[in-house]
């Protein structure tokens, strides 16, 4: 789990990101479930439906950036959906509330991944940046990242440093449209970034030894990983990650489930 000595370097990465997923570590992971698509938008609804749950105001992508907007939703994240795209405008309460839901519903316990089972899952046995390897075309058939999709179509983003390919999406792309990794997960890097369970902490420093969630450091920060349809090669990797505040819900964000045997 971890950067790999001189990844950061060949990827160009920005001061302020790097360090963050240092020291490279063995982490014991014990067997669990994860879900293979990210949660749809026809997934959140049907939990919003049966609990009258309410996700309103988020974070949408204007040309000059990020700005907030107190009518966006996971109904309108500020681009065209369907029932198969996967919700977005999702806060880490957002998520933890429909874990609940869907535990409770289904008398299994669901919950969300923890950072080491995220990237256990995101690497499926793979030690390079990106489970495809390579930075090439290849990585608009595993992937919905910015590209030429994203340049044609959004204003600002023929500064976005892409990927030079076109995956088809220049916004989210129903789930499960591209290529699964090694162990039959789609979307574990781009579509939509994805929240997890732990504590949001600067480095691996004192970390557990095994895959359980960090429940100390900064819990109004939580950890977010795998990039979106708006990150170049830089956010598409595997021990990428950043952290934000719980409550937080932005266009490029949304999360996927797990459950132990």
């Amino acid at each position: 789990m971890g950067v790999a000595p001189g990844e950061e370097d060949r990827e160009r990465l920005a001061e302020p990101f790097r360090n963050r997923s240092e020291p490279q570590r063995t982490v014991d992971v014990s067997g669990f479930l994860a879900g293979k698509y990210e949660v749809s938008r026809a997934q959140f609804e049907a939990f919003a439906a049966a609990t009258g749950h309410a996700a309103r105001g988020c974070f949408v992508w204007r040309s000059a950036g990020f700005e907030y907007d107190a009518a966006k939703s996971w109904l309108d994240p500020g681009y065209a959906q369907q029932p198969s795209h996967p919700a977005t405008c999702i806060s880490w309460d957002d998520a933890r509330a429909y874990v609940r839901w869907l535990s409770e519903l289904t008398r299994n316990r669901y919950r969300l991944l923890s950072e080491a089972e995220w990237e256990y899952a995101a690497r499926a046995s793979t030690s390079t940046p990106r489970f495809w390897d390579e930075v090439t075309s290849a990585s608009c058939a595993y992937s919905n990242a910015a590209d030429r999709s994203s340049r044609a179509e959004i204003a600002a983003a023929a500064d976005w440093p892409g990927f030079d390919c076109d995956d088809g999406y220049a916004y989210t792309a129903p789930v499960g449209r591209f290529k699964p990794n090694g162990f039959g997960l789609h979307d574990m890097l781009g579509n939509v970034a994805e929240w997890t369970e732990d504590c949001w902490n600067a480095t691996y420093a004192e970390a557990p030894a095994d895959a359980r969630p960090r429940t100390s450091g900064d819990c109004f920060l939580r950890a977010v990983r795998g990039g979106s349809w708006e990150d170049g090669s830089v956010g598409l990797r595997a021990a990428y990650r950043v952290g934000s505040p719980r409550v937080i819900r932005v266009n490029t964000r949304g999360f996927r489930v797990a459950r132990d045997p």
